[in-house]
């Protein structure tokens, strides 16, 4: 048949090539009608595909969102991006040290710093990753829900036509048997197997559909819904949570109350009338290390104990020891022993004769094993210049070649090692000074005659004058303890949330969810046996169990106790096909 070419019409394809297309080529749409032709494009024109628009672009970014590869990806995303949490030092946690690596570090902090990389875990970036984590999550756990439900409601599926596709497929002639009672006895061990089961009339047959392993479901989501559980319960804390450091001399006392902690930090919905009402004293610090002769690194701390006397209102006063790793817990907060050291007693008096530093002196552990501490004492009050004693406190000292240092951790031979500066300690500028730093640039130390600097030695119970009439005793040794005082109301429910996690994902690693079917059918001799099983997932046992099955059922029902036979005398019993699996549905 012949064509007109401007007719849009079609003729007769050349051999090999499909109808509709000139040469091979695929038909284009030519022309304003949106007809098709063979026509190769005179125009170079091609096809446009359409265009998602708004809510089309939406719809699939939400499905890319909500789908569980992005979940994963967020979540490997949200341990990645918490490594520098790790690696630096955080400002809300330890401020003195965070600004210390930035002063050593120079340009490279200041870009950290501008990274987030010291607020790692209250910056723009991690908290993004966070919030897209919460919400793919929820966009997964929603829709997985109402399925599963669907699924604990809904019937075993129907037997399939053909067992022969499934794993571990058995035939076997039962002579003898009673076709209703064989599929009775079926019914019975699948469900003594914890399988739910459902009994269909077929045409020539009647056959058992069972299944089990939704509880593999069930823990799935049960993980997913937990680990929803303690992103909500971590972001509930970092808003109601409160922490903060405090150091008390033996003898002293702490009230709970804000004005009374060496630093702090809450949440941005803490309220200050929630903290718990309790204050307690100090009464005794312990420390314990390894001596010589005794296995292990001399001088190795082993054990560190303070005894605190508790009051609460309505309580009586208790006595308890807070240890490393055994805080104190009281209603609304949990005490944790976090540090300690020496408080010397130290008496400076200026050259007019006036006391204007007196007392237990705090400490600086300079890290070595021996407890070498850095003393700093202002006296902004002394006459006729402020006054700085600057030095080292040595619990078991000696001065060498190496300079002033402790042997020795414990207070076997307690000395100080000081130094004496006079001038303007900078204390009236109005910006806030760390007490236990001071700035020896602006100061002027104490000479002897000669111009050398006075380096005073003092052991306890010792009092040495400077040539200008300044004096400073060494009165006595305490020691000192630092706790960090908490409280997160949702720390309990993130260890709940947690362990069900746990939970979930042990349901969901080791319980294999399966399909069985057994089909009886009824033979001039006795019944026909089949059984065959479907795995849902990695379950090498499977085959095993339907072989046992078939077999269990076939000796129990031909009452001679003997090895059933199958029903094709030249091969045994086996899948027919382990390798494929049809669906079930």
């Amino acid at each position: 048949m012949s064509t007109n070419a401007g007719s849009g019409a079609e003729g007769p394809a050349p051999d090999g090539a499909a109808p509709g297309s000139a040469g091979g080529a695929p038909a284009r749409p030519t022309g304003e009608s949106g007809r098709w032709s063979s026509k190769p494009e005179v125009d170079g024109a091609r096809p446009v595909a359409p265009s998602l628009g708004l809510r089309g672009t939406l719809l699939f970014l939400w499905r890319q969102l909500t789908s569980m590869q992005t979940a994963l990806i967020l979540l490997m995303l949200l341990a990645i991006a918490a490594v520098p949490g790790s690696l630096y030092p955080q400002r809300s946690v330890n401020p003195a040290l965070t600004e210390q690596f930035l002063e050593e570090n120079g340009r490279w902090g200041e870009v950290l710093d501008a990274l987030g990389a010291f607020e790692v875990f209250s910056s723009p970036w991690f908290s993004a990753i966070y919030l897209l984590l919460f919400i793919s999550l929820i966009g997964c756990i929603v829709p997985r829900v109402g399925v599963h439900l669907k699924q604990l409601r809904a019937r075993p599926p129907r037997t399939p036509a053909r067992l022969t596709r499934f794993t571990g497929h058995t035939r076997l002639e039962v002579p003898g048997a009673n076709a209703e009672a064989l599929l009775e006895s079926a019914r019975t061990a699948l469900r003594r197997s914890r399988y739910r089961t459902e009994v269909r009339e077929e045409k020539r047959s009647r056959s058992v559909s069972a299944e089990r392993g939704l509880l593999r479901e069930s823990g799935n989501l049960l993980f997913h819904v937990a680990l929803v559980g303690v992103l909500v319960c971590i972001a509930g804390g970092q808003l109601t949570t409160y922490r903060g450091q405090i150091t008390v001399i033996e003898g002293d006392g702490f009230s709970n109350s804000l004005t009374q902690y060496d630093s702090f930090e809450s949440g941005a919905w803490f309220d200050e009338s929630d903290m718990p009402d309790f204050r307690f004293t100090l009464e005794d610090f312990r420390a314990t290390y390894v001596q010589p002769g005794e296995a292990g690194t001399v001088g190795e701390p082993r054990s560190f104990e303070a005894d605190v006397q508790v009051t609460t209102p309505g309580e009586e006063q208790v006595a308890q020891t807070v240890q490393v790793n055994k805080p104190l817990h009281v209603d609304g907060a949990s005490m944790y022993l976090l540090g300690n050291g020496y408080a010397p007693e130290v008496t400076v008096t200026d050259p007019e004769g006036s006391v204007v530093a007196e007392g237990p002196v705090i400490t600086v552990p300079l890290g070595d094993l021996g407890y070498t501490s850095q003393l700093v004492i202002k006296a902004p009050d002394a006459r006729p210049e402020q006054t700085a004693v600057v030095g080292y406190f040595l619990p078991t000292g000696t001065i060498d070649d190496q300079g002033p240092r402790s042997l020795y951790p414990d207070a076997l031979d307690p000395q100080l090692a000081l130094t004496v500066h006079q001038g303007d300690l900078g204390l009236d500028t109005g910006i806030p000074q760390n007490a236990y730093e001071v700035d020896l640039t602006t100061l002027t130390p104490v000479a002897e005659e000669d111009g050398s600097p006075v380096l005073i030695r003092l052991y306890s119970g010792q009092e040495y004058e400077l040539p200008d009439g300044t004096t400073v005793s060494f009165d006595g040794l305490r020691r000192y303890a630092a706790f960090d005082i908490a409280h997160n109301p949702f720390e309990r429910w993130i260890l709940v949330f947690a362990l069900t996690a746990v939970a979930g994902l042990i349901l969901s690693l080791f319980v294999p969810r399966r399909r069985v079917w057994v089909r009886v059918r009824e033979t001039p001799h006795g019944a026909e046996l089949e059984v065959a099983g479907l795995a849902r997932s990695d379950d090498p046992a499977l085959e095993d169990d339907v072989k046992a099955l078939a077999s269990s059922l076939a000796t129990a029902q031909d009452g001679t106790g003997g090895t059933p036979h199958d029903l094709d005398p030249r091969r045994p019993a086996r899948a027919a096909d382990d390798s494929s699996e049809g669906s079930a549905q």
